[in-house]
């Protein structure tokens, strides 16, 4: 009997894991995605403070192509409390097709964590990206700083999703570390 118990409890726990999803319920991530243009540095402008990333400022994130085909991302801050720099090196994969900018990223083996670009200007200049629930969020750009109007266009759909907009932490970048 306890051999049975065991398999339904492993039965369980595969189906839970596997219909987990990696975006939250009722958000769409980007379609037409290029890859090959989001490649490269991104800074951070804006995000949900998390473990992870708690204290840093000069935050970026680099991606590149691993041999493999996955994408090598390369996340950078600045600890101002200890005065030295963090770096974690994970890499992504496409959830799906590698047209639909819903991809998960593992930082710590197997386990991995949905990324979703969920809006995107037409040059790649500015991207707003969540995580697999409303917890995570992020701004990101090209330069240290966002423009007014696109800050506010992220600002309103973040809001119109469920996202609540007042947790986020407005990212400081000394142009001499970056």
């Amino acid at each position: 009997m306890k051999k049975y118990r065991y398999m339904l409890l492993s039965l369980l726990l595969a189906s839970l894991f596997l219909s987990c999803s990696t975006i939250p319920k009722g958000v769409e991530a980007v379609k037409d995605f290029e890859k090959t243009s989001y490649l490269g540095k991104w800074y951070e402008i804006a995000r949900f403070d998390f473990k992870f990333e708690e204290g840093l400022n000069n935050t970026t994130a680099e991606y590149s192509v691993n041999e493999d085909g996955t994408i090598r991302v390369e996340n950078r801050g600045f600890d101002y409390t200890e005065k030295t720099w963090e770096q974690a090196i994970g890499k992504a994969k496409f959830v799906g097709d590698d047209d639909v900018a819903m991809l998960k990223v593992s930082f710590f083996g197997p386990f991995y964590a949905g990324y979703n670009v969920i809006a995107l200007d037409e040059n790649y200049k500015y991207a707003l990206v969540c995580g697999q629930s409303l917890k995570y969020l992020w701004f990101l750009s090209r330069e240290t700083e966002i423009p007014e109007n696109i800050k506010n266009e992220y600002l309103q759909l973040a809001e119109d999703l469920g996202f609540d907009t007042s947790e986020l932490i407005w990212v400081e970048h000394d142009k001499a570390n970056n």
